[in-house]
């Protein structure tokens, strides 16, 4: 995500166009790192923009053709950000376009819990504040004893997916642990009930993202 940003950023600025850090994070993800695409989205926002050279993420999830795997990612923003409608918005969408109820918990919701969950400890361990951006986080990371990053999830190549854990950093001061730790037990419960009942699948996610986000009691 890091290589994408910075050809994303330097076409831009090729073009004077300026992304809020929302805006690039959700334009960075639908792109993908292919630079025709890259090169494509640019010219429309351009051209939409006219004189204004400000991107805000309204205007990128307007005008790029939002995927799969972008829906995916809103909706572990939208759990993040604790808005619960749009996180319910989106787990409908996601069925009506044919993903499994399994898939939509296992690629998005309980990532997003698991990241929340790790970057508050990370965070309270070891006194990293609550970062502006997430590449202020994983700058924070990079400076820990590897003893102290050991445990999180890596990707193929071995190194730290630190993009996820970044993004929930800026957010998991708006969680307690002890309702993370709730949210992904019953995710494993619905998980269960997904393999193994006949219940309906809206309902059995609705419920896993009522309990992460439901009002602090």
């Amino acid at each position: 995500e890091e290589e994408a940003s910075e050809i994303v950023l330097t076409r831009a600025k090729k073009r004077r166009l300026e992304f809020d850090d929302a805006a690039l994070e959700l334009f960075v993800l639908l792109t993908g790192g292919d630079t025709r695409q890259i090169d494509n989205e640019l010219e429309k926002i351009d051209t939409f923009l006219w004189k204004d050279r400000t991107v805000p993420v309204e205007l990128v999830r307007e005008l790029v053709p939002l995927s799969r795997a972008g829906v995916i990612f809103e909706l572990s923003n939208a759990l993040s950000a604790r808005n619960l409608e749009l996180a319910l918005t989106l787990v409908r969408r996601l069925l009506e376009q044919g993903e499994s109820a399994v898939g939509i918990l296992l690629a998005a919701i309980v990532p997003t819990i698991r990241n929340l969950l790790l970057a508050k400890d990370l965070m309270e361990q070891h006194g990293i504040r609550r970062p502006h951006s997430p590449f202020q986080f994983i700058a924070a990371m990079n400076r820990l004893p590897a003893k102290a990053t050991e445990h999180l999830p890596r990707k193929k190549d071995g190194s730290i997916n630190a993009y996820g854990l970044a993004i929930a950093a800026q957010h998991a001061n708006q969680f307690d642990s002890s309702k993370l730790i709730e949210a992904m037990r019953a995710s494993l419960d619905a998980n269960a009930k997904l393999v193994t009942t006949q219940l309906d699948h809206e309902l059995i996610l609705t419920e896993v993202v009522v309990k992460l986000l439901r009002d602090k009691e």
